[in-house]
């Protein structure tokens, strides 16, 4: 871990990353790729020096409220303290401009700072974003094994239900061979509807795969799924789209699921969804 100066934090549409880099080790991870330019190794998480007094700053000369969203590249809630509690700075920080927040993450840690996210859920608006790949326990410490298990991360959206505060969960990816059966979706969409999550975003099974990436994971197929990486050499060479050999079946059994219990799987209509701003509840407050 290391620190390093920048000269902004937040991007115009809202969106920013407090950290380059991860140690949740998941294996098919897209953000290892070379054209993301590290100059660091990529376990080295380099934190943002200062993050929190540059958030202010660019808040409090923001007109406008808007969602400020962030783990789409780096997950907030890694474990690691200086990480932890760089998050939680910044989103004092969005409570305190009273915007809204919608943040990713593969982690249950975000419940240590519940107390400040039900605060801005109540104030602002809030809405959490949870990563799912596989229903299984132990395929999931071996798929991402410096996470909570799969079965930690429902009871967390269960948890986020009952306090009324709404969830988008992304199933992906499902890797051929490993995990994109359907079974595997049957169990993790009925999960989610169970958890009342209001959206799923959807690739489709399969992963990216690119210089970089690629490599750290034949690495570990050949470590965690022996025979599996020459599967992947004959079918699909040097692709960048890897699709599953299941995808007609799991695509129409995914889209018929949603659409019969009125979970969102438009990624234009979840976006729109994740960046609605509660205006009326902030202008309300305002007043107070």
């Amino acid at each position: 871990m290391h620190y390093k100066k920048y000269k902004h934090i937040l991007l115009s549409n809202g969106t920013m990353n407090l950290t380059r880099g991860c140690v949740h080790g998941c294996i098919y991870c897209d953000s290892r790729s070379k054209c993301y330019q590290f100059e660091h190794a990529f376990t080295d998480v380099e934190i943002k020096e200062d993050a929190a007094n540059m958030l202010d700053d660019e808040l409090s000369r923001k007109r406008n409220k808007i969602m400020i969203k962030t783990g789409a590249m780096s997950d907030p809630y890694m474990n690691i303290l200086e990480v932890l509690n760089q998050t939680r700075a910044c989103f004092e920080v969005i409570y305190k401009h009273k915007f809204g927040l919608s943040f990713q993450t593969k982690s249950t840690m975000f419940l240590r700072d519940l107390d400040l996210l039900t605060k801005i859920h109540e104030d602002s608006r809030l809405v959490v974003q949870m990563t799912l790949t596989t229903y299984d326990d132990d395929l999931s410490r071996k798929l991402e094994p410096n996470v909570e298990k799969t079965s930690d991360r429902l009871k967390a959206l269960n948890e986020l239900n009952e306090l009324g505060i709404p969830t988008i969960v992304w199933i992906s990816p499902l890797l051929p061979w490993i995990n994109d059966d359907l079974d595997n979706l049957k169990n993790l969409l009925l999960s989610c509807k169970n958890a009342g999550v209001k959206g799923i975003i959807w690739y489709g099974p399969g992963l990216t795969l690119r210089e970089g990436n690629r490599e750290y994971f034949y690495k570990k197929l050949d470590e965690l799924f022996p025979g599996i990486k020459e599967k992947y050499q004959k079918y699909y060479g040097l692709k960048y789209d890897i699709q599953s050999q299941n995808k007609n079946i799991i695509n129409n059994y995914f889209k018929s699921f949603c659409e019969e219990n009125q979970i969102m799987y438009s990624q234009d209509e979840i976006y729109k969804y994740i960046n609605e701003m509660n205006l009326s509840k902030v202008e309300q407050l305002s007043l107070f």
